[in-house]
């Protein structure tokens, strides 16, 4: 399940590519299929280790290219162990609204990026995300939780004033706005209850077998109760006669 569009990004052979708060590795994967040479990067050293066999795992049965690399790194987002101008593609997907620095995340995130070079930050949205907040405080109030709830026009003004240029925005994930409000009534843990369980069927089968119906409600509803947002910037080129 993808928040990122790979197809705004130009990810492909020869692009290097970090996806920064990789967690379990879903746009770092895609990356690596689409030929590109990857770092998926994070703290959490039990996600890396998953990450990293899924890596292999991909190798050995073909899905990724020969020609392209993927490793995975734990660091620390606030302060990324790589130079300026790194990476052809940098990724932030759901992690600037656990960071409580995120100004200081931003500087990192633009520091690493080529001029030409893309990135996509994807936080979520506004609306939903209230939602689940006034619902449970549990959603939010724990260890590693969400600090913060973005407005996107505020997000997008964090990240231009860096000097990246805004391209686009878009919505992802509609189904799991009521999913994630059900939970947040019935308590967040609370799994087993049959309302969450009989939700959480739907969205798997949703995933695995991507129906028409499912797929077309979802992109209608996107714009209105969209889980997530997703904003694309780039970097200025060098200009020649700059230098």
């Amino acid at each position: 399940m993808l928040t990122v569009d790979f197809d705004r990004l130009g990810v492909g052979h020869g692009s290097r590519v970090i996806d920064i708060g990789c967690g379990a590795g879903r746009h770092s994967f895609e990356a690596y299929r689409r030929g590109a040479d990857v770092v998926a990067f994070d703290q959490n050293a039990a996600d890396l280790a998953d990450v990293d066999v899924m890596f292999q795992a991909m190798a050995e049965v073909g899905e990724a290219p020969e020609y392209a690399k993927a490793e995975t790194v734990r660091g620390d987002a606030l302060d990324l162990p790589y130079g300026n101008d790194e990476f052809d593609v940098v990724i932030a997907s759901e992690i600037l609204e656990h960071i409580p620095q995120d100004n200081r995340a931003v500087i990192e995130l633009v520091r690493v990026l080529k001029p030409g070079g893309a990135l996509a930050v994807t936080v979520p949205r506004w609306l939903p995300e209230r939602i689940c907040w006034a619902l449970s405080d549990e959603y939010h109030a724990n260890e590693g939780g969400h600090v913060r709830i973005y407005r996107a026009d505020e997000l997008r003004d964090k990240i231009t004033a860096r000097g990246l240029r805004y391209h686009h925005q878009d919505f992802a994930h509609a189904l799991h706005s009521p999913f994630w409000w059900l939970k947040c009534a019935v308590g967040v843990r609370n799994d087993d209850h049959p309302l969450v369980s009989a939700y959480h069927r739907m969205l798997v089968w949703d995933m695995m077998s991507a129906p028409a119906l499912t797929r077309t409600a979802e992109r209608l509803l996107n714009p209105l109760v969209g889980k997530s947002v997703a904003l694309y910037f780039t970097k200025p080129a060098v200009r020649s006669d700059a230098r």
